[in-house]
């Protein structure tokens, strides 16, 4: 199950970079959680949650981005932002994949 979770990341993340983001940050790991991958829009800091779903079924991968989720990556990100000098402007993506098609980039799904 990993293996199929580490190969979504790195689609995600060469899906990214080819739409012109940095990745500074993968599989950021503190006592809240983890973050999949941390990357640079230009002047905005953007964490980046990637899910992967083989179907549509019960929502596909947007759908697993739970309340719960949520919380836990925002103080995953705070966690991450406390060891920043200056607090930059930051967003949450999502990048979904869903079976074999094409990575979904979802900007700013959530927030405080």
């Amino acid at each position: 199950m990993r293996a199929h979770g580490d190969r979504a990341e790195e689609a995600a993340a060469i899906f990214l970079q080819q739409q012109g983001l940095i990745i500074t940050e993968r599989n950021y790991h503190c006592r809240f959680g983890e973050i999949d991958l941390i990357a640079r829009d230009g002047e905005t800091l953007v964490f980046i949650e990637v899910r992967m779903r083989n179907s549509n079924a019960f929502g596909g991968a947007a759908a697993s981005i739970t309340p719960s989720k949520q919380a836990k990556l925002l103080r995953t990100a705070r966690h991450y932002l406390s060891g920043c000098r200056q607090l930059p402007a930051c967003r949450f993506d999502a990048v979904l994949i869903n079976g074999s098609h094409r990575p979904e980039w979802l900007k700013n799904v959530f927030g405080e």
